[in-house]
């Protein structure tokens, strides 16, 4: 059975990386025609491009779909075995079902091994390098659509903005509160705008009212111009929300925390974010279970009937995902749950056709 389980092995392993060379191949030659016009206008280096963009790029997405890689890879090459009727002869010589199962969860948890370091360890790294390079060379100025824009600078301190431009850096119609611990109001300025320096990280505010209160006074002040320095940067009110496709999980942790303090609305997205690192390559073993049982019967439609199975199959768990994330989103339903439900679902939609395979 070993030299069984070492023939199953590499054919998994292979027709994996051949079926993700092939497609990643053809999604660089579609990009790199979607793009050549914008590298050029922006006078892009070659070896960035190849080394710095296009590198990172092939690292990313084969990660991001490599469970439905190794979905397919299974249906395509188990299916060949059972039109050339090679599971017959297996399970013929007295091996299970479940037996035979054996190589392919190896291969399986080889490939899940390498998902999750990349995830949680070397994507990070290469996401940085790839987004700079984006900014630099093929986004547009980012730009907060938002309105009423509210942050807590510190447990005393809330800052708002009516709108923020990132282009110039200016805040329009400003306030900033400060309340005691006992929620009494002791500090409130109001203004038409603030401009943020990037050089000396201070603020100037224009066209400003103040109002100090203690415990039966109040004073009240007024100024055209005044620098302050504030534990408050632009991107506290908003940042493109793959910004934390480039964290660690411990950077993402804790990002995660203070943007809850923050009282930013956009935490879903990174907690999502945060889950799927995990969830995205445990469902190879569950993709892997389905592709199994449904291959390892000769089909009188040949591959092709498997494989327009198999793609119906990573069609509806995509829309799956699709469909919990804006759940998450816009419904309030748990980040780690919903990242979990599709497994969870596949999970009995596997056991139900491996038993049905076993008959």
């Amino acid at each position: 059975m070993k030299i069984l389980d070492l023939y199953i092995i590499k054919k998994f392993l292979g027709t994996f990386f051949f079926m993700i060379a092939m497609i990643m191949a053809i999604a660089v030659v579609f990009d790199v025609s979607d793009r050549i016009d914008k590298f050029a206008k922006n006078e892009a280096p070659l070896d960035a491009i190849v080394f710095k963009y296009y590198l990172n790029f092939i690292f990313f997405y084969s990660n991001m779909f490599s469970s439905l890689f190794i979905f397919l890879s299974v249906l395509l090459f188990t299916s060949q075995m059972a039109q050339r009727t090679e599971i017959v002869a297996i399970f013929a010589s007295g091996v299970s079902f479940r037996r035979f199962l054996v190589p392919y969860f190896v291969g399986a948890s080889v490939l899940v091994g390498i998902s999750l370091y990349f995830t949680h360890y070397q994507l990070p790294i290469s996401n940085r390098i790839r987004t700079e390079f984006e900014e630099q060379y093929i986004r547009k100025q980012f730009r907060i659509d938002d309105k009423n824009l509210h942050r807590q600078i510190d447990d005393e301190t809330i800052a708002y903005f009516e709108s923020f431009s990132t282009v110039n850096l200016v805040g329009y119609k400003f306030s900033l509160e400060k309340w005691n611990a006992e929620g009494t109001l002791t500090y409130k300025m109001m203004a038409d705008r603030a401009r943020f320096d990037s050089l000396s990280g201070k603020w100037t505010i224009d066209n400003f009212y103040e109002r100090r209160i203690t415990d039966s006074t109040e004073t009240i002040h007024k100024g055209l111009v005044l620098d302050t320095v504030l534990n408050l940067r632009p991107n506290d009110f908003g940042q493109r929300l793959n910004i934390a496709s480039t964290m660690g999980y411990k950077e993402l942790t804790e990002f995660i925390e203070s943007e809850k303090r923050k009282g930013s609305d956009k935490t879903v997205h990174y907690e999502i974010e945060k889950h799927q690192r995990t969830s995205y390559p445990f469902a190879a073993y569950i993709l892997t279970i389905i592709g199994v049982s449904l291959a390892s019967r000769k089909a009188r439609g040949g591959i092709g009937a498997h494989l327009a199975i198999g793609v119906l199959i990573a069609v509806s768990y995509i829309f799956a995902m699709k469909i919990t994330t804006v759940a998450a989103t816009n419904a309030g339903l748990n980040p780690l749950i919903a990242v979990w439900i599709p497994n969870i679902v596949y999970f009995f939609i596997s056991v139900y056709l491996y038993r049905k395979a076993q008959k």
